[in-house]
């Protein structure tokens, strides 16, 4: 029997309501692990979210071994999940904050990534309130024999980022975001994720904001850009069972990887 690995992405709207957001997200990986999910990826901004942005966005940051993340410790041990989310966490200065995801599981924090890339395009400015993360080396973790990366959102853009990332030997990228609705920004969200899984010969989890203000659409896809279980514009969960042993047998197939002729240095 082929092994495979359940992962849930799920959907809600963040609001300015930290408390609100943790008994949505409890109630998400309930649904999510109830169907069997080992891991739960959940949108960018989990924590706090204001649309637009201002000042309340650095009075209601946190830090890594914050309020919020033990909460979404105390999530996972009581579900036997890991769970990846958007946390608003401080920054150096007092007026900025950093968009960092988290991976937790029953013992706490085990993976953390800062937004490389600020979505300063289609006339917004993330970086007038937000601090971009470090080009370090990626931080990973391995469950159930796949070893998982993170990057955020508009970093979707950049394949650069997804490249640092299988080659850190990630085998799953996961995607927190908050795809802000435009004209073919769906079609772009749905783009991206498939380009980044086929050009990795990855899988790729992606959870978003439903409308009116993400796209919705958290999606799950194979390393061969096949869709494998998605959401709609609700807040809802989507499963899917990754096939451990189909990366392998993809780059048997497409050994695209090892055929590149260039690396990733950062600017």
């Amino acid at each position: 029997m082929t092994d495979t690995l359940p992962i849930a992405v799920a959907q809600f709207a963040p609001t300015a309501d930290t408390a609100a957001n943790l008994e949505v997200i409890a109630q998400l990986v309930a649904t999510a692990s109830g169907r069997g999910a080992r891991v739960v990826v959940l949108p960018e901004y989990s924590s706090f979210f204001v649309d637009p942005f201002d000042e309340s966005l650095s009075e209601n940051a946190q830090d890594l071994d914050g309020p919020f993340v033990q909460a979404l410790t105390e999530i996972a041990r009581a579900r036997g999940v890991v769970v990846v989310a958007g946390l608003l966490e401080r920054a150096s200065d007092e007026r900025r904050v950093r968009n960092t995801a988290v991976a937790v599981d029953g013992t706490g924090l085990i993976a953390h990534y800062r937004k490389l890339h600020l979505y300063d395009a289609f006339g917004q400015r993330e970086s007038d309130w937000v601090e971009p993360g470090e080009a370090s080396p990626p931080q990973t973790f391995e469950l159930g024999g796949l070893r998982f990366g993170l990057m955020t959102c508009y970093d979707l853009r950049f394949p650069e980022v997804g490249r640092l990332l299988v080659d850190a030997g990630a085998d799953v990228f996961l995607v927190p975001a908050e795809w802000v609705r435009g004209p073919l920004k769906e079609h772009h969200w749905r783009t991206l994720l498939h380009a980044r899984a086929i050009e990795n010969t990855v899988f790729v989890a992606a959870a978003d904001h439903p409308p009116p203000l993400g796209v919705g659409h958290s999606l799950i896809v194979d390393p061969l850009g096949v869709e494998l279980a998605a959401v709609g514009t609700s807040t809802d969960v989507a499963v899917a069972h990754l096939d451990v042993g189909a990366i392998e047998r993809v780059r048997r197939v497409n050994p695209s990887l090892a055929l590149r002729r260039f690396r990733v240095e950062p600017r």
